[in-house]
């Protein structure tokens, strides 16, 4: 059994280059200019859910963190790996692949050598997932691994780890991770909230982004956001998938980017691009799985009613959605600021149900008459939430045929209303 080591309970030292800490002067002149916005540490949701599962001494079930890449996963595992003491498998090294093969001796010499084992960029290495499964059923060692979760597609032995494994998330900063912790006064919180909403619209929330925030001029930050789409998000998809279009998938990411918050037609984004639709069709599944794209489907309770058969997507970053179009203009300038709002919203909602690993379904709602209602929450128990997303305060009208609690989710509350979010589920 593992005893966790003191380490993990200590604070986490400033050096560390992940998690964001934000202390009440910084804060207060986060958008002043007073402050260097480098070397500053935000904790990570992330980061409860694996000192639980280390101090847990009955839990050797694996730990897969999920999320899309320079998302911070990376330095989540370098932070538990310095707290711990013990070293990193890169599955993009073969060298580090190699203890992980389906041979009694040679697992039972790394579990006797590892206390924990740390992995990153698992989908790299689907064949593991045999020696995963032999480690956790017969050595019953603790394994903590990182990467895209499409290593469900890509190992055909995935389905073996069946119950054997939890999973948690580390996406793009959520605002509730930046802004949850401090002690200000709940006005200036919000005033906070209000200015780094704006800046997560514009330049996303990206950590190496937010880190250049104060210190990088916008047309390094651009290039920074650019090259993230190119260099890492493409680039890692094609080679993964084996895609043999690059210019056809960021141009499908492209023509999505235009469309945020109206219903995406795959025939018309085919059509337009001279595209197969099936062609479409798998790009998107693999942005979805990826965490690039997050798809809001119909509610439907009445086919006479609701008539969409699409879907709309939304980014999971703004930033990379502006970066494909190449457009960083402030929102109050912006003719598509009214989506732009819409993806912010239905980004920090989708985060804080992966942060929080919530029971709920994302929908929106549209009549045939026209009438739409852009987000329909589902939770377990089936009952609804409904909000409309505007940029100006509105009286939401009752559309929803199913019984329900309905607000508007304005820039002006949008902090109280992911805080009652989390509240009422949690």
């Amino acid at each position: 059994m593992l005893a966790l080591p003191a380490a993990i309970k200590k604070k986490p030292r400033l050096k560390s280059r992940g998690f964001l800490f934000l202390s009440k002067q910084i804060i207060d002149n986060l958008y002043s200019g007073d402050v260097q916005f480098t070397h500053i540490m935000i904790k990570r949701t992330a980061e409860t859910f694996i000192t639980q599962y280390l101090e847990n001494k009955n839990n050797s079930k694996i730990l897969f963190i999920w999320g899309p890449r320079r998302s911070g996963k990376t330095t989540l595992l370098e932070k538990v790996s310095a707290d711990i003491s013990v070293p990193i498998f890169n599955f993009n090294l073969l060298s580090d692949q190699e203890p992980f093969v389906p041979r009694r001796e040679i697992l039972a010499k790394l579990a006797a050598s590892h206390p924990v084992i740390l992995i990153d960029e698992v989908q790299y290495f689907p064949e593991s997932t045999v020696a995963l499964k032999a480690l956790h059923d017969e050595f019953k060692i603790k394994v903590i691994a990182t990467g895209s979760s499409e290593l469900r597609q890509k190992s055909k032995n995935f389905d073996s780890l069946a119950d054997r494994y939890n999973e948690i998330f580390c996406l793009p900063l959520s605002l509730e991770e930046t802004l949850k912790h401090e002690t200000l006064p709940l006005y200036r919180i919000e005033e906070q909230a209000k200015q780094l909403a704006e800046d997560f619209q514009v330049f996303g929330s990206y950590p190496e982004v937010v880190t250049m925030r104060k210190t990088a001029s916008e047309m390094e930050i651009a290039d920074k956001l650019e090259k993230i789409v190119d260099a890492y998000i493409l680039k890692d998809i094609i080679e993964i998938y084996e895609l043999k279009n690059a210019k056809l998938a960021k141009d499908i990411l492209t023509k999505i980017a235009l469309q945020t918050g109206s219903e995406v037609s795959l025939r018309e984004i085919a059509s337009s691009l001279q595209a197969n639709t099936a062609t479409v069709a798998n790009y998107i599944e693999i942005f979805i799985k990826n965490y690039i794209l997050i798809a809001l489907p119909s509610f439907k309770t009445n086919v006479r009613k609701a008539v969409s058969e699409n879907r709309k997507l939304y980014f999971w970053d703004c930033g990379i959605r502006n970066a494909l179009i190449k457009d960083f203009r402030k929102t109050e300038l912006r003719p598509d600021k009214g989506g732009v709002f819409e993806n912010l919203v239905i980004s920090e909602v989708s985060k804080v149900i992966k942060n929080h690993r919530l029971k709920l379904n994302l929908y929106f709602y549209r009549e045939y008459g026209g009438k739409e209602v852009d987000l329909v929450i589902e939770d377990y128990k089936k009952k609804y939430t409904v909000f409309e997303i505007k940029l100006t305060p509105q009286k939401a009208k009752p559309i929803f045929p199913l019984p329900h609690s309905l607000s508007t989710i304005t820039p002006g509350n949008l902090l109280e209303s992911l805080n009652k979010l989390t509240q009422t589920v949690l």
